[in-house]
């Protein structure tokens, strides 16, 4: 096990924290659909990790549509997750444990999403959770989202600590790359159906949930303390 010179955890949102990919599947199932795309529920695991804008386009460019409208699209897609999360939102197992771990350890909390406003606030509200990060940023308003790095090299800047100083956490594969991108150190927790693929190499780590973190997280700043 190397030691890190940790001085921040990085949280990826949907996925990490909230249970939220089902929701998310379902709903650009549901509308894209209604747009007449011939797509499979399972085919919008394609997209997980980018932002509701480049989820459209992406769409949009294998089975064009009559009408195309990113913005419409995309607000009437994240309009329905935000409502399921407020009412049936789920925190990730071991979200509070990971979170009071790095709290006691002195380490900065920062949270690098793809996700919209909208959906961060739905999040923050129904896990009570906004209170414990020291920034949390969003690649909403940015030219490019995941796999860009932006997200999270301004999230590090917002922290005031060095891109290398930070531990990024992360579900899916462009949020893996965007992290690595930014020369973060990185853990990569993916859906359990999808554990056992190789590309998860890339990660520093992978671990089955959150409830393993703590005991990594101890491991890898042993020395630090």
């Amino acid at each position: 096990m190397s030691q890190i010179n940790l001085a921040a955890v990085i949280f990826d949102m949907d996925g990490v924290l909230i249970d939220s990919e089902p929701s998310w599947q379902a709903a650009e199932y549901k509308v894209l659909s209604q747009l007449g795309l011939p797509i499979s529920l399972s085919d919008t695991e394609q997209t997980t990790g980018l932002r509701i804008d480049q989820v459209v386009e992406y769409w949009y460019r294998r089975h064009p549509w009559e009408g195309y409208d990113n913005a419409a699209t995309a607000e009437a897609i994240v309009t329905q997750v935000a409502g399921e999360i407020l009412s049936h939102g789920e925190a990730m197992s071991g979200v509070k444990e990971a979170l009071e771990a790095c709290k006691q350890r002195g380490l900065k909390l920062g949270l690098a999403t793809s996700s919209p406003t909208l959906l961060i606030d739905a999040v923050m509200q129904k896990l009570a959770i906004r209170e414990l990060f020291d920034s949390i940023e969003s690649a909403e308003t940015l030219a490019l989202g995941k796999p860009h790095p932006e997200v999270y090299l301004n999230c590090a800047k917002a922290l005031g600590v060095e891109p290398s100083q930070c531990l990024a956490i992360e579900d899916s594969f462009n949020g893996l790359i965007a992290a690595r991108a930014a020369n973060m150190h990185t853990v990569v927790i993916p859906a359990p159906h999808e554990a056992s693929q190789a590309r998860w190499a890339a990660a520093h780590q992978q671990l089955a949930s959150l409830k393993e973190f703590a005991g990594y997280l101890a491991q890898c700043t042993a020395k630090q303390l």
